[in-house]
């Protein structure tokens, strides 16, 4: 893995990468990630992609901890600002960069967005991250899977009872806004990864068909 910031990267956002001074570390199979993704492109803003393979254990090297001790994806290099933490990382876009904003203006949608990504992010993914699953098989000597299951599920359901009276087109009306850039990804890996069954969840307003 490269960290040189001064270095062209490849994957997503590259093309653009010599007209910013942002730097995305992502690892196409995070969540987490994902959102940011998500969220640069709808914002319309260039990057330069850096992948840090978690596969590998890239995130554990010395130059990978400088940037997150925590070693997690993403991390956001913008200038001289490091901001690690897909939560953090969106505000930051979100107050700097004020083009296509993806937070209402409206004090209860706003409230409401920031909520349902809270919960995305705080209650639901990471009971379910890859070490933390290696962990509880370790020292409960238990298959995972349907223990991700249950609190993904758990947490769906919370969030179908707080977006049944907003939701429209999208998650929390008729326009895409944080609640869906949190919401796509988390989705897709409940879907992908430990076969949640959107489609009998006919009232859930998350179902991306």
């Amino acid at each position: 893995m490269d960290l040189d910031l001064r270095k062209s990267g490849h994957g997503i956002g590259s093309n653009a990468s010599l007209q910013s001074n942002l730097v995305l570390y992502s690892y196409c199979h995070s969540s987490c990630s994902w959102r940011i993704r998500f969220a640069l492109s709808l914002k319309g803003i260039p990057y330069e992609y850096k992948a840090v393979d978690l596969s590998k254990g890239e995130q554990y090297s010395p130059e990978f901890e400088r940037l997150n001790p925590l070693h997690y994806v993403p991390v956001l290099v913008d200038d001289n600002v490091v901001v690690s933490d897909s939560y953090a990382i969106f505000l930051h876009l979100e107050e700097k960069y004020t083009q296509k904003p993806l937070l209402p203006v409206d004090p209860q949608l706003r409230a409401l967005n920031l909520q349902v990504a809270s919960i995305i992010h705080s209650s639901i993914q990471p009971l379910h991250m890859l070490n933390v699953l290696k962990d509880m098989e370790k020292m409960f000597c238990a298959e995972s899977k349907p223990w991700a299951q249950f609190t993904i599920d758990k947490g769906f359901s919370a969030l179908e009872k707080l977006l049944k009276d907003f939701a429209g087109t999208y998650a929390t009306g008729e326009h895409i806004y944080m609640a869906d850039v949190f919401l796509a990804p988390q989705i897709t890996l409940a879907v992908q990864r430990f076969d949640i069954d959107m489609v009998n969840c006919s009232g859930r307003r998350m179902d991306l068909s």
